[in-house]
């Protein structure tokens, strides 16, 4: 058996060759490989960084979007859902109530549809430098975490207004927090990945984003209902004996099978635990526990989905 001598290893001027790494497609399923995603960080948070500067790029207000969108939502809102609706928000002042719900939402649509069509906006980076090719979605997902933060001290300032002042259970916001991103990557990623093969995904996501916000009810009204209904409207039906009981408005919008399908949801859990540790109320542990499966189940597939066949991408993009 030979061996290589030590001096051997370097040339004739006395320098260590070069080395050559090669990179193959791994085969079958494959997971997200974080220790690969750790070494280029640095670029995750350049494509975050230009993300960012893009999207408020030649705005007159800038970040100031962040915090008017949710704003301007909220008033929607209270007009529709708490002036002409009469939604039930329990013993919370409405208009914070639906800003504590829009505000988890929001993010996680904006990370959705950045995330969604992040992979075929980087055409030009995909098709001439090997990366990472999941720091391109997360990046989208984390430049929607910048607007999160912002939008949030709107929210304090409402509870400042309206004299809520928060209790231990805002230790409990962080959690919350992680969960929404693992949603958010979950379905971006997956979307993403989608696009890349079928570009009339590029159209359904806004519709299917618009869709999934009024089929999540947490947002715009008291969901899980309390367990003594508040009265918001009365039956009107003629002959009807319970005309003269009250109704909630969960009992007004939902049926039993829209029930089910309003707990398949798994943002209606997430903003509603959301809401309650931000603003001290009941933690609705038994809806969280509905959603949790979900938010890891979505966000298990996607990134799976997305690692089996980005290989494929600098030829189809």
């Amino acid at each position: 058996m030979s061996s290589v001598s030590p001096a051997a290893q370097y040339d004739s001027t006395g320098r260590e060759p070069q080395r050559e790494w090669v990179i193959q497609p791994a085969s079958g399923w494959v997971g997200p490989h974080l220790c690969e995603l750790w070494e280029a960080r640095d670029l995750l948070w350049l494509l975050t960084w230009r993300n960012i500067a893009v999207r408020y790029k030649q705005t007159a207000l800038g970040v100031t979007w962040s915090v008017l969108q949710p704003t301007l939502m909220m008033m929607v809102f209270g007009f529709v859902f708490g002036r002409i609706g009469r939604m039930s928000s329990g013993d919370l002042p409405y208009p914070i109530f639906v800003y504590a719900g829009l505000l988890p939402w929001m993010f996680f649509s904006a990370a959705v549809t950045g995330a969604a069509g992040s992979v075929v906006e980087s055409e030009r980076l995909i098709t001439k430098v090997y990366f990472p090719r999941l720091a391109i979605p997360l990046a989208a997902v984390f430049a929607a975490v910048v607007d999160f933060a912002i939008a949030l001290s709107v929210l304090i300032v409402l509870m400042i207004w309206y004299g809520i002042a928060p209790s231990w259970t805002v230790a409990l916001v962080p959690l919350a927090a992680i969960l929404m991103l693992l949603a958010a990557v979950g379905v971006g990623v997956l979307l993403a990945a989608f696009n890349v093969w079928y570009r009339d995904f590029r159209y359904l996501v806004g519709f299917l984003m618009q869709l999934w916000m009024f089929a999540t009810p947490s947002i715009y009204m008291d969901y899980p209902p309390p367990a003594a209904p508040r009265t918001t409207a009365m039956a009107a039906v003629p002959g009807d004996p319970s005309a003269t009981q009250p109704r909630s408005s969960l009992d007004l919008g939902l049926t039993d099978v829209l029930r089910l399908a309003v707990d398949a949801n798994p943002m209606t859990g997430l903003i509603s635990f959301f809401r309650a540790a931000t603003l001290g109320r009941e933690l609705p542990w038994a809806v969280l526990a509905k959603s949790l499966p979900l938010i890891l189940l979505s966000t298990v597939a996607g990134v799976a989905v997305f690692r089996r066949v980005e290989d494929s991408f600098a030829d189809v993009v």
